[in-house]
């Protein structure tokens, strides 16, 4: 598929016309500034009277709730929780305008089928690959953090180009706009957070941590080798992928990675990886999130306090106390 450049940008497509932004968390923040910066007409969609709403205001942008907000827009953003999505379309959708163009940084509810939009609206899809504060960061150092685009519903015949006008908005065409699909982008994406980024990596962490402490090594040592070390190798793999690892690494580590990793990603997990993909494909662990989250999350918040409570949280905050320079801006 495609890579789309500032060069494959058709500007005039959103120009002067009305954007609302819905939500001002992580990534809807740093889309209407740098929307907003890049001389887009924004507004931002909030609840009345909340601390968004303060801070918004306080960053120099338009805001008002989201049914004015989407009221005359071009294009609305959807930029809150995947949960709380469906409910808001529903509030908003009588006052859409005819022809508007949907956008969502992850395709959930869309792919799933938890939105299903009017037959007259576009909708599309762009989603950076990066946390919010590292787009709004990049837009500002003149760079842009690459994104994902897709089409989902194409009723204009210029979704596409208005989709890339939006990521050129936000500086992702600066970084490369990379065409995929919702299906695509919403099952990889949960795929990488549950078997690799967080679920995996988490559970690597602790299981490791376990291991050592259990077999009577000091648990401060234990943390240290499992955890905290763990961002000098996640920032070589980012900046130079394996390569760039095994540059920087010892050559004893290079013998125990190359050797023991396979030991312990052995066969087994990577099968118990493709029953996580296949729950993801047949809407398994969608419908599960769905049904806990409208029964209150209680599963949710009892697994979260199980996990803050882990002997790691405590010898790793520990720890971190001594460590001020962490929390420090870069």
């Amino acid at each position: 598929m495609p890579i789309y450049s500032e060069s494959d940008v058709d500007v005039s497509q959103l120009e002067g016309k009305r954007l609302a932004i819905l939500g001002y968390g992580s990534q809807g923040r740093a889309h209407a500034l740098n929307l907003h910066d890049s001389g887009a007409n924004v507004v931002v969609g909030l609840r009345v009277g909340g601390n968004s709403w303060k801070n918004a205001q306080a960053d120099g942008l338009e805001v008002m709730t989201p049914a004015d907000a989407v009221a005359d827009a071009e294009l609305v953003a959807f930029l809150i929780p995947d949960t709380a999505q469906p409910q808001l379309y529903r509030e908003i959708e009588p006052g859409l305008r005819n022809g508007a163009t949907l956008l969502f940084a992850h395709g959930f509810n869309i792919h799933y089928g938890e939105i299903v939009p009017r037959d007259d609206l576009d909708v599309v899809l762009i989603a950076p690959k990066g946390p919010g504060g590292l787009v709004r960061r990049q837009y500002e150092q003149g760079k842009g953090v690459p994104c994902l685009i897709a089409v989902a519903q194409d009723t204009s015949g210029k979704a596409r180009s208005k989709a890339l006008a939006y990521a050129h908005g936000i500086g992702g065409s600066r970084g490369g706009v990379l065409e995929t699909t919702f299906a695509e982008e919403t099952e990889t994406d949960l795929f990488g957070e549950q078997a690799v980024l967080c679920g995996g990596a988490t559970e690597l962490v602790v299981a490791g941590f376990e291991t050592l402490v259990n077999a009577g090594y000091q648990p401060e040592v234990a943390y240290y080798e499992c955890m905290h070390e763990l961002k000098l190798i996640v920032d070589l793999l980012h900046e130079g992928g394996l390569a760039k690892m095994h540059e920087f690494i010892s050559e004893t580590a290079q013998w125990g990675d190359l050797t023991q990793g396979p030991r312990v990603i052995d066969e087994h997990v990577r099968e118990k990886m493709k029953e996580v993909l296949a729950d993801i494909q047949n809407g398994v662990f969608a419908r599960r999130w769905i049904e806990e989250n409208a029964n209150g999350k209680p599963e949710y918040r009892r697994l979260m306090q199980a996990d803050l409570e882990l002997p790691i949280e405590k010898t790793g905050a520990d720890l971190r106390s001594r460590m001020p320079w962490l929390n420090e801006e870069n």
